[in-house]
């Protein structure tokens, strides 16, 4: 089975900002073809944690024997824009797309979150149920391998989001959610975000969770 992980932002974005600021439609409206992203207080950026976890997760997944695409190549690049990210998974008739981020939220709050896509009639109604399935699983995984409270600075505190101004979801022909795996914000967060063990321990889990999902697809 095929999976595409995307790990947001690159290493090279804030450079070329005539790239990344050009405005795509993501289908619900027009944005900012590629973001930044994040960072710790000591200055490791979100783009460096992604493509970390990003290929820890992708040398899980080949080795139980997925074929595995990721949407870049390095973290010394700039992006792709958020279209051609969906556009990879849809071209390659992904069975599950995974969008591998950590977040910028309040220094007070802490944890994770996995973000689904709205129902959104011709956009996302298709992949909005088994993008959900996915979802659900992936939290679960993720809450058992790392400890991670689900992200306390959220309304629900369940640990997932609906959003419909993601383009990466918004585009998307096939399964996938974002996972916003700690957020850098938080000092007790970012400790362990910068901690190799357990950039390892997230990989397992996403992984985890992503098997889990395509097992109960292919049954």
């Amino acid at each position: 089975m095929t999976v595409v992980i995307d790990p947001g932002h690159n290493g090279n974005d804030g450079n070329h900002p005539e790239i990344v600021n050009r405005l795509v439609n993501i289908g619900t409206k027009m944005k900012a073809c590629e973001t930044t992203g994040t960072a710790t207080a000591s200055g490791y950026s979100e783009a460096a944690y992604n493509w970390d976890v990003a290929l820890r997760t992708v040398r899980l997944l080949r080795s139980s024997g997925a074929r595995v695409i990721l949407t870049r190549q390095s973290n010394a690049g700039v992006g792709p824009c958020i279209n051609e990210r969906a556009a990879i998974g849809n071209r390659t008739h992904a069975d599950a797309a995974v969008s591998i981020h950590a977040d910028g939220g309040p220094t007070s709050g802490r944890g994770f979150h996995v973000i689904l896509p709205l129902s959104t009639r011709g956009i996302t109604d298709d992949i909005a149920g088994p993008s959900r399935r996915l979802g659900l699983v992936l939290r679960d995984a993720y809450k058992r391998g790392t400890d991670l409270p689900y992200a306390t600075y959220l309304g629900d505190g369940k640990g997932l989001t609906i959003r419909d101004d993601l383009g990466g979801l918004n585009l998307s022909d096939v399964p996938k959610v974002f996972i916003e795996t700690g957020n850098m914000n938080s000092p007790t967060d970012a400790a362990l975000l910068e901690s190799s063990g357990f950039r390892q321990r997230a990989a397992n889990a996403i992984a985890l969770g992503i098997g889990t999902f395509l097992r109960a697809t292919r049954n």
